[in-house]
């Protein structure tokens, strides 16, 4: 089940781990230091806002999966 789980979104989760880190590290290196911008004031919603954009952008990839019909 997990096996099928990674294959079939596999893309997805690649991309939300690697936009949570550049996330995280847009935050630590170029982040608003100032403290007002939403998204990178905070690590938390940097990442967050990261791994969204990261599992949006890979999922897009993905092959699309042709249902195959049982007859009965």
């Amino acid at each position: 089940m997990k096996k099928e789980f990674v294959k079939r979104h596999g893309w997805t989760l690649l991309g939300i781990v690697a936009g949570t880190v550049g996330g995280y590290l847009y935050w630590r290196y170029i982040g608003c230091t100032t403290g007002t911008c939403p998204i990178t004031s905070s690590p938390v919603s940097s990442s967050i806002w990261g791994a969204a954009m990261g599992g949006l952008l890979l999922s897009s990839f993905m092959p699309e999966r042709k249902e195959i019909k049982k007859e009965e």
